[in-house]
């Protein structure tokens, strides 16, 4: 997906230069065949031609093109969640690698809190309900992969994360009152960090403008490349990259911010739930 992101952002510098797939091709030495390729994101990429493309293109700017070239030996790596092939749906991993690019992930939640904010208890109740996962291996490795994928957003340099989870997520128990104990509170550690952000949408909001159920909105490093709208389905997921798409569910999301109590309020109705969990 990273491939076809940086492809395609190739293809929109060189249709605004005018120069033809074939002047491209010769530009790093190669057929027009492999410049459609490229942009389609079907090859992996070298810094090299993708160098020598952007500077054709009349990419100039340090700033730039450092963030581009940056993302190409991303684009061309093999994560580290590939080694969770075995309970990585295609369709998810994707995400994940976009998760792992990504500068910036706005989510919003209603059914339970975002695997990103997840402690360990919670994710094994959650995982345990897939009728995916059966064997209790599975549902280890699963839960490991959940854990890994959080460990980026601990550490310095971390990516921002905007969280708004919907009321309803801390009524409905998974686990037991001690697992939801344990959620809230490491809800309550992870809204401490500097890059974090949680709000949670109370029901005396009455309707609100993200009702139509979650997505999350991928931001990443370069704004040469667009965001992406993800939207989880229960045996598949849609990825949405036009401006057209993403605009709308960017503007959802203001309005579901501004509406609901502020961050510096979340704490505090966290900890009305604590207690109720504590009996």
């Amino acid at each position: 997906m990273l491939r076809i992101l940086l492809g395609g952002q190739l293809r929109r510098l060189r249709q605004e230069k005018r120069i033809s797939r074939e002047d491209a091709g010769y530009a790093i030495r190669a057929s027009h065949a492999k410049i459609s390729r490229m942009e389609l994101g079907q090859v992996s990429f070298k810094p090299r031609d993708v160098d020598d493309l952007l500077r054709l293109y009349g990419v100039e700017d340090p700033k730039q093109r450092e963030a581009l070239l940056g993302l190409v030996s991303s684009a061309n790596a093999q994560g580290w969640w590939h080694r969770y092939g075995d309970v990585l749906p295609d369709w998810f991993g994707i995400y994940v690698g976009l998760e792992e690019a990504a500068s910036g992930i706005r989510t919003y939640e209603v059914q339970f809190v975002p695997g990103l904010l997840q402690s360990e208890g919670y994710a094994r109740s959650v995982i345990r309900l897939s009728s995916t996962a059966t064997a209790s291996e599975d549902i280890d490795h699963r839960v490991e992969m959940r854990m890994r994928r959080q460990h980026r957003f601990t550490t310095p340099g971390a990516p921002r994360l905007w969280a708004v989870i919907d009321e309803a997520v801390l009524h409905r128990p998974y686990g037991s009152p001690e697992v939801m104990r344990g959620q809230i509170e490491h809800l309550i550690e992870m809204g401490r960090l500097p890059n974090i952000t949680i709000q949670v949408a109370t029901f005396a909001m009455g309707g609100h403008p993200a009702a139509g159920g979650p997505f999350s909105i991928l931001r990443f490093p370069t704004p040469q490349l667009p965001d992406v709208v993800y939207l989880e389905q229960l045996n598949s997921a849609l990825y949405f990259d036009k401006y057209s798409d993403t605009h709308g569910y960017a503007l959802t999301m203001d309005n579901l911010a501004t509406q609901a109590p502020r961050p510096e309020e979340t704490e505090d109705i966290l900890r009305e739930f604590l207690s109720r969990y504590s009996g």
